[in-house]
């Protein structure tokens, strides 16, 4: 191992120097500990498994939970679990996938002897072994990943890192950031971050690819939640406060709709964008999933006239992406990014008026629950009491949605990693 020191409050080491990871599909090595029809409440020596976190990947195909004794993943459509992974010496709080690549960002839970919660280690299953890891002086928060970036959340600092070499790209300062609120785009030819910023209810976004800082005002109270569409020109947040999720243009930080939640206060547990960017799903302490009809349209040059309020361009496809390209290359300074959004006229309501949920799905439990679109207007729901739900909605009526499949893929007490 080759130790790289630095004067600032971390440490990175690479395997035989910096190595670049081989990618592949995410397939179980032969000596990993699966067994798919097995029981999946015992681990390796028979002791109970305990659910430390839950995370979706990067397209909401599967999501990787993490056990006080190791990891697992599963697939969403069909759901099975496809890969698990036993450890003697503890589990992961923080498990990061890279879409279904072999590649894994782990951090230890609080329990594990071998990998603290502080370091940071990139695993390549493929080859059985850690690629890299970093140290830090206090807990790891979050790691997000893209195809060429590592991202490390502190509570207090964000490293961005080069995947091929692991060096240190950006450090970024934020408001105290318990949650490691972070998330990051993930299509090839945008490279955008959004993070809470250093006043209260600010969130920062930065838009590598340009070399442009926005700082918006999105909340009053300090912000509890975010995410991003897939390109990264979109951006949900709510605040502690978790009554009112907004929506802004990441380019110039125009507030574009406004939805409710609710009246009384409440803890956001996540949001989510639907891939056509027609819907979002809002998920609260409240036991609720919410789902709001968004008004926001994408619109490219030679899209322009084919965009309704009924059928939106797909959002991560050729429509979107097509109108970013003169945005993201050296001669954009001069372009409008304000062209590839726009609004549907005539179907908003006033700036100050707030819109409420058009479908919602009740959960029968009380525990932390995460949720994501699945295909044709169904929603996936993962809890962290090891539940995995799908529901259905009426994309013209909307209402109670219907559940079609509940699955307990893990019985489990809920444990802080």
């Amino acid at each position: 191992m080759t130790d790289v020191s630095s004067p600032m409050n971390f440490t990175v080491s690479t395997s035989r120097g910096s190595q670049q990871p081989h990618f592949a599909a995410f397939e179980p090595p032969m000596d990993a500990i699966y067994d798919p029809s097995g029981n999946s409440n015992s681990d390796i020596d028979g002791s109970e498994v305990n659910l430390l976190s839950v995370s979706w990947n990067q397209d909401y195909g599967c999501f990787a939970a993490g056990t006080n004794h190791g990891f697992r993943i599963y697939n969403c459509d069909p759901f099975k679990e496809t890969f698990r992974r036993d450890l003697k010496s503890g589990g992961f709080g923080i498990i990061e996938m890279l879409f279904r690549s072999n590649i894994l960002a782990l951090v230890g839970g609080k329990a594990n002897t071998q990998y603290p919660p502080n370091k940071v280690i990139i695993w390549d299953d493929h080859q059985s072994r850690c690629i890299g890891e970093f140290s830090f002086r206090s807990d790891v928060r979050a790691v997000k990943l893209r195809r060429d970036q590592i991202v490390v959340v502190l509570e207090h600092k964000i490293y961005v890192y080069n995947f091929m070499d692991l060096k240190l790209l950006h450090q970024i300062e934020t408001l105290a950031n318990p949650r490691g609120l972070c998330c990051l785009s993930h299509q090839v030819n945008t490279s955008v971050l959004a993070c809470p910023g250093l006043r209260r209810g600010q969130v920062r976004v930065e838009h590598f690819g340009l070399n442009m800082t926005k700082l918006i005002n999105a909340h009053d109270s300090r912000i509890a939640c975010l995410t991003m569409t897939m390109d990264g020109l979109l951006l949900a947040t709510a605040s502690t406060k978790g009554t009112l999720i907004r929506i802004f243009n990441t380019m110039d930080g125009t507030r574009l709709q406004e939805v409710r939640r609710g009246v009384d206060r409440a803890d956001i547990y996540g949001i989510a964008l639907s891939p056509n960017v027609q819907w979002l799903a809002v998920s609260s302490d409240k036991g609720t999933v919410h789902i709001f009809s968004l008004r926001v349209r994408v619109v490219s040059e030679d899209s322009s006239t084919q965009s309704t309020a009924g059928h939106a361009p797909p959002f991560s496809h050729q429509n979107s992406s097509s109108s970013l390209d003169a945005l993201i290359s050296p001669s954009a300074a001069g372009a409008n990014p304000g062209s590839s959004l726009s609004f549907m006229k005539g179907v908003l309501p006033k700036y100050f008026s707030s819109e409420w949920s058009f479908a919602r799905f009740h959960l029968p439990e009380p525990t932390q629950y995460m949720s994501a679109f699945g295909s044709q207007n169904t929603v996936i729901i993962v809890g962290m009491n090891g539940s995995f739900y799908r529901c259905a909605f009426d994309p013209v009526n909307g209402g109670e949605m219907i559940q079609h499949e509940y699955v307990r893929f893990l019985k489990t007490e809920v444990k802080s990693g």
